[in-house]
């Protein structure tokens, strides 16, 4: 049997637990394909994983996204052939590796034109800036949006593709050293969470009217004070937990503050059905091509490396994306 190298998680805990090691790689199953990687992004939902917040059966691989070629195909995989320019969305962990078994629905051929680094960059995070702007609340011209995160990775997406909707940006960043890139991403304005509350400012900004949506990647630290800054009837998408998990709270508030709306959804959900896997990929592919966004790749690191990675994450002084080099 061939084998591939991988990075492995035996414990949760820290960056620091995770391993380098070499893994066996069976011949992908009937419905599978191989991907040698080439460029493997990062995510915070990795950090998840790795500690624990979302709970995996150990010992596991890590990762769900990578760009590469496939090597071989499964039997009923007929819609892919060895040479294909990929990137994927593997619903198992293990995408952090020189190669994977993906399933070939999970699997997109890229465009000609996009590399591989920029789709691993692009792609989980592209698809939730897809599903977030298209679906969960399809974006009209003229509205307020507030973005936590703008300087991140999916913020920076949702900030230039929010723009090009016709949406009014406020975006907030963590330090003021990253002021200035939400502003060059288009901002409208930019608040920095480390000088004091926040909703004073979006308010004021708004003429106090709230804005219509805030979207919402930072969870425990901002929740509760981002319903304080929608309108009556305001959306409230909370889609991830870089703080931390938002703790149970009496749904009455949301009453108390405006008979205010309020999801948690996840990419997966929204690409469990093939059919709109490719239709989102479609439109994020389209959206790229026409320059509705630029993917800037802020740091880079040696797949072996990936605790250098974990730790630049979680430390919160990372821009942009991240992506990992087999």
């Amino acid at each position: 049997m061939q084998t591939t190298r991988a990075i492995r998680l035996t414990r949760f805990g820290g960056p620091e637990v995770l391993t380098w090691d070499t893994i066996p790689l069976p011949p992908p199953a009937d419905d599978e394909v191989q991907i040698r990687n080439r460029a493997v992004g990062v995510n915070f939902i990795d950090i998840y994983h790795r500690t624990g917040l979302y709970p995996v059966a150990l010992p596991s691989g890590l990762g769900q996204e990578g760009a590469g070629e496939v090597v071989a195909v499964g039997r009923n995989a007929t819609e892919f052939a060895v040479g294909d320019r990929v990137v994927y969305l593997s619903p198992k962990l293990g995408s952090y590796s020189e190669a994977i078994n993906v399933p070939a629905d999970r699997v997109v051929r890229l465009p000609d034109g996009l590399s591989f680094e920029t789709a691993a960059a692009m792609w989980l995070k592209g698809l939730t800036a897809q599903y977030l702007l298209h679906q969960t609340h399809a974006v009209a011209p003229g509205e307020w949006l507030l973005i936590h995160a703008a300087a991140g990775g999916v913020g920076s997406l949702l900030v230039q593709w929010a723009k090009r909707l016709g949406a009014r940006v406020i975006g907030t960043v963590g330090s003021a050293a990253k002021v200035a890139r939400a502003e060059r991403l288009g901002c409208d304005a930019v608040v920095c969470t480390a000088d004091g509350p926040f909703s004073p400012k979006v308010r004021a900004l708004t003429g106090g009217r709230g804005v219509d949506v805030v979207f919402d990647s930072v969870g425990a630290a901002t929740f509760l004070e981002s319903l304080d800054c929608l309108r009556p009837l305001g959306l409230m998408v909370s889609y991830g937990n870089a703080s931390g998990k938002v703790p149970p709270f009496d749904i009455g508030l949301l009453a108390q503050k405006g008979s205010l709306f309020l999801t948690r959804p996840t990419l997966f959900t929204y690409t469990a059905e093939r059919a709109n896997l490719l239709a989102m990929a479609e439109s994020l592919f389209r959206a790229w091509s026409e320059g509705f966004f630029t993917v800037e790749i802020g740091q880079r690191f040696p797949l072996a490396e990936a605790v250098k990675a974990h730790e630049a994450l979680a430390s919160r002084q990372t821009v942009a994306s991240t992506i990992l080099l087999p």
